[in-house]
């Protein structure tokens, strides 16, 4: 099963509230069923608050590529030396 990311949408607090309608519209229909789309309030009274928008996505293949590189499969296995730093470490103690 490919992995999803947690991606986000950001809405200005001074957005107009047809507007702020339509937009939410139009995200609601562009996404996929399986995105499990959630919207809360986010931020302060200094930085500002935001609408934000988060959604799951596939990853893209720019992304599944870099993933690759740091599977279980294509990292070294170390079982050795973990065992063997575990001894020491049982000796020490």
């Amino acid at each position: 099963m490919p992995r999803r990311v947690k991606d986000y949408i950001e809405i200005s607090e001074f957005t107009s509230l047809d507007k702020l309608i339509a937009y939410l519209q139009t995200i609601r229909d562009t996404l996929p069923p399986e995105a499990e789309p959630e919207m809360k309030v986010r931020g302060d009274e200094v930085f500002g608050r935001r609408l934000t928008i988060s959604y799951f996505r596939e990853l893209t293949p720019e992304e599944e590529e870099c993933e690759a590189r740091y599977s279980p499969a294509a990292l070294p296995a170390d079982d050795d030396k973990i065992d063997e730093l575990t001894r020491k470490l049982d000796q020490i103690g």
